[in-house]
């Protein structure tokens, strides 16, 4: 394979086809393409080995799976750092499971398969990597399932194995199946801490003053957002796939939606961004200048982060 990367995981991708050049048509440089592709190879030897252990995996390792898969969503995270940091804990954690040493897998395998083979496998790998986001946003809301952390490991071990495509198929009509289930529980964890969603009208009103526009699917850090910024003159817009987010009883009457920004408020950039689930400085003059920020750098010390939201804030 001569080509610098290979992402097909999006509906941008090159000629319809795949991302093979210096960069995708997202702005992923073919490096972060190559770290994800490692963390994923990663994650799959570390399925085999549960797997080859006889063992299922305990909560903080289905947590790791979660966080490794939802980290190689196509344009999720581009902090290669970041991605290098979940394979490090993950390799600790094989040291940790037994001392039989499972090399990563070699993605190029499966890019490199028969097309029904590529396809089926990708499928079922692109088909992990969402469920592993609906997951990761109802654990956050306290909700999990015992099912949907072993299928995680099941079907990441299948991944590294020779199948046919009838057996593949078999795992992707499975894939879907625990998919529903796992959809079935995010929503559970929404409608249980923010009610039941109803049919709104969404204001496009721009108010004056600074704000903070969030995108994303985590409920649980937009009203955390919201909370912490209550009081201090600080407007918070949803956009793009936080839209649904006003249906909610316990979040709407406090947003506003953001259909485009002008060109000339929000820079573009590529990827996403971290966003830290602590804001106890919401109104920071930093904050208040407009750009793209990291939460962290607000914050003294080292705060935890969760996977999530990029934002813009300004004025």
């Amino acid at each position: 394979m001569d080509e610098q990367m290979f992402c097909f995981q999006c509906e941008q991708a090159a000629h319809c086809t795949a991302c093979t050049g210096k960069a995708g048509v997202c702005g992923k440089s073919a490096d972060t393409a190559a770290a994800q592709d490692r963390l994923t190879g990663a994650l799959i030897s570390y399925a085999s080995q549960l797997i080859g252990e006889g063992r299922a995996p305990a909560p903080e390792q289905a947590l790791l799976l979660m966080e490794g898969l939802f980290t190689t969503i196509t344009n999720v995270n581009f902090n290669n750092e970041t991605i290098l940091q979940i394979k490090n804990d993950i390799e600790k954690e094989k040291a940790a499971v037994s001392t039989t040493h499972f090399a990563d897998y070699d993605m190029a395998e499966l890019w490199r398969a028969g097309e029904d083979v590529r396809s089926l496998k990708s499928l079922i790998l692109f088909g992990l990597k969402g469920m592993a986001a609906y997951a990761y946003h109802a654990r956050a809301l306290g909700k999990t399932d015992p099912v949907v952390n072993r299928y995680f490991y099941e079907a990441l071990a299948a991944l590294g194995e020779e199948k046919s495509p009838d057996d593949l198929l078999k795992l992707v009509l499975k894939t879907g199946e625990v998919n529903l289930a796992c959809m079935a529980l995010l929503d559970a964890a929404n409608t249980e801490a923010y009610g039941d969603p109803v049919p709104v009208t969404v204001p496009l009103t721009i108010e004056k003053g600074p704000f903070i526009v969030v995108s994303g699917h985590d409920l649980h850090d937009l009203k955390l957002l919201l909370e912490q910024t209550e009081g201090k003159g600080i407007n918070i817009y949803t956009h793009s796939e936080m839209l649904p987010a006003h249906g909610y009883p316990e979040l709407k009457g406090q947003l506003w939606h953001r259909m485009a920004e002008p060109a000339d408020r929000v820079p573009q950039y590529p990827g996403a961004h971290s966003v830290y689930h602590q804001l106890p400085d919401a109104g920071a003059a930093k904050l208040l200048r407009p750009g793209v920020h990291y939460l962290g750098g607000l914050l003294p010390g080292d705060p935890p982060h969760r996977r999530g939201q990029g934002f813009y804030a300004g004025h």
